[in-house]
């Protein structure tokens, strides 16, 4: 099951409806996903929505058939090859790269609710060893999983498909006590993000509206309060515009385990 946490506004200005955080989705519709087998670098073909399940469909609207392209594909690839990692934070860290992304083949006129969420990748807790991750043992318990919405949620497939869709404002932390709706996520283990259309105009009718669920695998990475390999450390220094502080104050010193 996934807890259901609004991180953002429904839309600006408009309060969500009471009674709405801590909803669970139902198991269907959230494990389809598109084929993972040769995902899409910078300028690659774009993951085709496969198996998508409706709990209820009305025949009468218009089909949509989404395919997805992950933005900056040769950067997440640069990163996948050496092992990404992510570092948390107790006051919560965006990602980088930013998960990004453009989507065709909505129904323009139907409004759509675009989420993201971050699950474990594996049941393994890992440690960085001569260079590399190997499984250090069982991975630790989970916090109950949480879905960001996209902001700009609902919007028309258009509206969507006119711009590249970013979930930059998305931030990782290991505060298990977090009130500000944060993905939660322990240290030194793998995850997954994974990326939700949901044909609605309505957040009460989530539960109830068609699941698509794409996921890339060159986004998987490893969650660090520091990061591991140097390597990385300088791909993000010389990728991310907004790395100063590792520049100046070598930011990047590995976590003593």
């Amino acid at each position: 099951m996934t807890d259901f946490v609004a991180t953002v506004p429904f839309l600006p200005g408009f309060p969500l409806p009471p009674g709405i955080l801590g909803k669970r989705f139902p198991d269907r519709g959230l494990c389809d996903e598109a084929d993972p087998s040769g995902g899409p670098g910078e300028g690659g073909h774009p993951h085709q929505v496969r198996g998508a399940r409706s709990a209820r469909l009305a025949e009468d609207r218009p089909a949509d058939d989404p395919r997805v392209t992950l933005e900056a594909g040769g950067l997440w690839g640069e990163f996948h090859h050496m092992g990404t990692e992510m570092v948390i934070t107790k006051s919560g860290r965006r990602m980088f790269p930013p998960f990004k992304v453009t989507v065709r083949g909505l129904d323009p006129g139907s409004k759509y609710i675009l989420l993201m969420d971050i699950v474990a990748a594996d049941d393994r807790r890992y440690k960085f060893n001569h260079s590399w991750w190997t499984v250090a043992g069982q991975a630790d318990p989970e916090m109950p999983r949480r879905m960001y919405i996209h902001p700009e949620s609902p919007s028309t497939g258009d509206q969507w498909m006119s711009k590249p869709v970013a979930f930059h404002k998305l931030k990782l932390t290991n505060n298990t006590s977090d009130k500000h709706g944060y993905t939660i996520l322990n240290s030194m283990h793998k995850y997954q993000p994974r990326f939700h259309i949901v044909r609605t105009n309505d957040i009460l009718r989530l539960p109830y509206s068609t699941f698509r669920t794409i996921v890339f695998p060159e986004t998987e990475f490893i969650a660090v309060t520091a990061y591991q390999n140097d390597k990385i450390t300088q791909l993000k220094i010389d990728n991310n515009p907004f790395a100063k502080g590792f520049r100046d104050a070598g930011n990047g010193r590995r976590e003593k385990r």
